[in-house]
């Protein structure tokens, strides 16, 4: 038995080269790995040994030769291709252990130049992984570290790898080979005449690696299945750990992701429901159980069945608040063991565990998206994400009310609600809790008009409350409408032809009113 070792990436790689060399395989190897390997006192081969012709090209060149491709490419168990590699002296290669140039870890560092991309654009590699993955049966292609262990076990036990795992490591091979060619493809395709990269580049190239089948979309005449990204971001759903409960559902993966990105954004501890992809109910408190109570609060009607996301620790004294009321998934960064216990009793109940990302400067150190994809008819949209974060400083007061201390921190609160709730999309708050959500509707008047009737419906007062509207007023009746129904304080973006016209109704009812100057549209 022969094996091929051409990594660039040598993590492993010399545990696994003496367990081969332990198994009796022969080992053939290239440049750098021949050199660890040679260095470690294994017997090892060099390539150009093996082929008689030596590298070139700075390294361009050294395994695409027949001998190599033919002992990848012979298939044992056709005679006429055994008589052929017999007679040209090749030897079959039974393993093949490549991974490749660093390129996507290279066009990821500031100031890549295209020189360094194009060094980095592996050749002879990929023809390697694709000879020997076409011809899984005879060979078993090794792509990643984490295969290695796999194989020496099967080796030990059986002599030879199995089917099933060769088929799986072919698989595994295309599958790195795909990723590997649509990295380069993004990166010269964004590329602009100066070097520069476009943010969006001529082709885009999306990889997903599917998670679980699901039994169905988002009706159950419609099929769906369940993907995350090649490297998800940290703190993301799609990194949470389900602990018990009922298979997720489509609509269920959709609205804990609605649920858990809004209550991500609060620093203080923070509860939020969401039903139908709309938060129904957000609250901050000084704990858990406070937060959850004062969410509930806002629409007990609409949190029936709903999404239930914290982003703190969930105790004993939350769970059992919780547990009263019927919920489809319930998400938080930690449970008490006692809290687990209380909620192992309601079987169904879905309850994810997620950590928090730990923050940084990218979206994807914390833990959010960097853009955002639509499918339409046959083609995408592609936009960068609304990760657009309000401070105190931002905000324009525009009336002759100043608004006070606690004023300015529920407009805060109620924006941060507001986007994550759909257009068009009015939400009053005060005291670090929802009082009423308008969302969804063609009219933002309607939307004021059914927040209020919510919040009436809910047995709470609006009296004092803060608003904030996703997008600025088109006319003053929406603001009437607000004020009507007891807002003293209201934040949105502006930039509508009658910003004047609002302003003054908002003088003449003697409210406090920010801009923004930022729209968050939720589509």
């Amino acid at each position: 038995m022969q094996a091929l070792i051409s990594v660039s990436d040598k993590t492993g790689v010399l545990d696994f080269a003496r367990e081969l060399n332990a198994l009796g395989v022969k080992l053939l190897s290239t440049g750098g790995t021949a050199k660890l390997l040679a260095d470690a006192g294994l017997p090892v081969t060099e390539v150009a040994d093996h082929t008689g012709f030596p590298e070139m090209l700075d390294g361009r060149v050294k395994t695409l030769h027949p001998t190599i491709h033919g002992g990848l490419l012979a298939r044992r168990d056709l005679p006429e291709h055994v008589a052929a590699i017999q007679k040209h002296n090749i030897a079959p290669i039974d393993i093949l252990c490549v991974n490749l140039y660093p390129f996507e870890a290279t066009v990821a560092k500031p100031g890549c130049t295209l020189e360094d991309a194009i060094e980095n654009i592996d050749i002879g590699g990929p023809a390697m992984v694709r000879s020997a993955a076409k011809n899984w049966k005879d060979v078993a292609v090794l792509t990643d570290a984490s295969q290695y262990a796999q194989v020496i076990a099967e080796l030990k036990a059986n002599k030879s790898v199995s089917k099933e795992t060769k088929f799986a490591l072919s698989v595994a091979a295309f599958n790195r080979i795909s990723n590997y060619d649509a990295a380069i493809s993004d990166y010269l395709s964004s590329l602009q005449p100066d070097g520069s990269r476009a943010e969006y580049p001529a082709q885009s190239n999306g990889r997903f690696v599917k998670l679980q089948d699901l039994r169905y979309g988002e009706n159950p005449h419609q099929t769906a299945a369940y993907y995350r990204d090649l490297n998800p971001a940290p703190g993301s759903l799609v990194t949470g750990k389900q602990l018990q409960g009922k298979e997720l559902s489509y609509n269920n993966i959709a609205d804990a992701d609605a649920a858990w990105e809004c209550v991500k954004s609060f620093d203080t501890p923070a509860c939020v429901i969401v039903k139908h992809a709309n938060p129904c109910g957000v609250a901050l408190g000084a704990n858990a159980a406070e937060a959850y109570a004062k969410a509930l609060k806002t629409d007990p009607t609409s949190a029936f069945g709903g999404i239930i996301a914290f982003n703190t620790e969930v105790d004993a004294s939350t769970a059992e608040h919780a547990t009263k009321l019927f919920m489809e998934v319930l998400i938080a960064p930690s449970f008490t063991q006692d809290a687990l216990n209380i909620f192992a009793v309601k079987k169904n109940v879905r309850v994810l565990q997620i950590a928090l990302p730990k923050g940084g400067t990218t979206a994807w150190e914390q833990g959010r998206n960097a853009q955002d994809v639509k499918r339409i008819g046959s083609g995408l949209l592609i936009q960068s994400a609304d990760n657009h974060e309000l401070k105190l400083s931002d905000l324009k007061v525009v009336t002759k009310t100043q608004p006070t201390k606690q004023q300015l921190e529920d407009m805060l609160f109620a924006w941060t609600v507001g986007k994550y709730v759909k257009s068009n999309a009015i939400v009053f708050c005060a005291g670090g809790m929802t009082l009423g959500v308008g969302a969804g509707q063609m009219s933002r008047l309607d939307s004021a008009r059914i927040a209020g009737i919510k919040a009436e419906a809910a047995g709470l007062s609006l009296k004092g409350s803060a608003v904030a509207s996703d997008a600025f007023f088109p006319f003053r009746d929406t603001l009437d409408e607000l004020v009507k129904a007891g807002a003293t304080s209201v934040i949105h973006p502006g930039g509508s032809v009658r910003d004047e016209e609002v302003i003054g109704a908002a003088n003449e009812h003697g409210i406090a009113m920010v801009l923004t100057g930022v729209r968050h549209f939720r589509h």
